[in-house]
């Protein structure tokens, strides 16, 4: 979709970069890991903070994991929900780097599989494997240098072993001495605050899905209901309210600096709605379709509520609806 041209100057803003930045927040993790009841561990030569793999972890380490997901370009914090509301926490973002950080970090587009062992992998580290179709259209991957470090997250319940570390490093093009992961199961505290904290990566993933260019959105804002973590062991629960905290309670909101008409072509199909899956708990979704990720209606991943602000105009459009009742089935409240 072509927008007109843009009255910002958004080519000749400054480019952060993830990967240095992100290194520097591992870092920052690692040495707090006693705090956040983390574990350090070292697999073939990589570094590895368990944040609820065989450990507790900790609300902190939920932020923590979501920061290096994204590059460490967004404020994330958890904020107080209303008294009405379904969960009394919420995990709110903000970043003006909304392309780069959640599309090239926090953007969950490496499905890491070895042997036995599965994860879904986010983070900056994406950029550098540089395999991904979004990544090519946008111009975000680049090839690692021998100063990177690859900073990436796992969602997985057990922690990789020295073939995936060493496959994980080939990939990003690095040795395993300059890669440094975290990694947390969906059923822990720290995993589903990290991934409740992907609600304007899956407003951004959704418009680049209907062909809207993404670089237009400048600032972003959203939040989603923190759910209680599923019992151990049972991921498909874990996931289960991990996106129904997604389709049924994010809200999102984004400036953005493209012609009116482009984004009213847009706005409606945003929020999860839009999607003929939409109205029952993911949980009983994903047992539809045989918990096979890629028959699920794409369309359904993205935000409850999606506001769109004009920068030229100063329109805005609103869509989207809450559904209380469905994430009270999923939390079992």
């Amino acid at each position: 979709m072509n927008t007109d041209a843009p009255r910002l100057n958004r080519e000749n803003s400054p480019s952060p970069d993830l990967c240095r930045s992100a290194v520097r927040c591992f870092d920052e993790l690692w040495d707090a890991a006693p705090r956040m009841n983390c574990d350090r561990v070292t697999i073939g030569g990589a570094r590895v903070l368990d944040a609820g793999v065989n450990c507790l972890g900790s609300l902190e380490a939920g932020i923590g994991l979501a920061r290096l997901c994204m590059g460490d370009f967004a404020d994330i914090s958890y904020s107080a929900k209303d008294s009405n509301d379904v969960v009394d926490l919420s995990v709110s973002v903000r970043t003006d780097h909304p392309v780069k950080a959640c599309l090239a970090g926090q953007y969950a587009g490496w499905p890491v599989s070895v042997d036995d062992f599965f994860a879904m992998a986010s983070g900056p580290m994406r950029m550098l494997r540089g395999k991904e179709a979004m990544l090519e259209h946008l111009e975000l991957a680049r090839p690692a240098t021998e100063d990177d470090f690859a900073v990436g997250v796992l969602e997985a319940d057990r922690l990789p072993t020295e073939d995936v570390i060493q496959t994980i490093a080939n990939e990003c093009g690095v040795t395993t001495h300059r890669l440094c992961l975290a990694i947390a199961p969906s059923t822990s505290l720290a995993g589903s605050a990290q991934v409740v904290a992907r609600s304007v990566e899956t407003a951004l993933h959704k418009l680049h899905a209907l062909d809207f260019d993404v670089t237009a959105v400048v600032s972003a804002h959203g939040n989603a209901p923190l759910p209680p973590p599923a019992k151990d062991g049972d991921t498909i629960q874990g996931i289960g309210r991990t996106n129904d905290a997604m389709l049924y309670g994010a809200r999102v909101t984004l400036w953005v600096d493209a012609d009116d008409d482009a984004i009213a072509d847009v706005a409606a199909k945003v929020p999860s709605e839009s999607s003929d899956d939409h109205g029952k708990p993911f949980a009983q979704i994903f047992k539809q379709y045989d918990y096979d990720f890629y028959k699920v209606d794409p369309m359904l991943f993205s935000p409850a509520v999606v506001t769109m602000h004009s920068l030229r105009s100063g329109k805005s459009w609103r869509h989207g609806r809450l559904m209380p009742d469905v994430l009270r089935e999923s939390f079992s409240l």
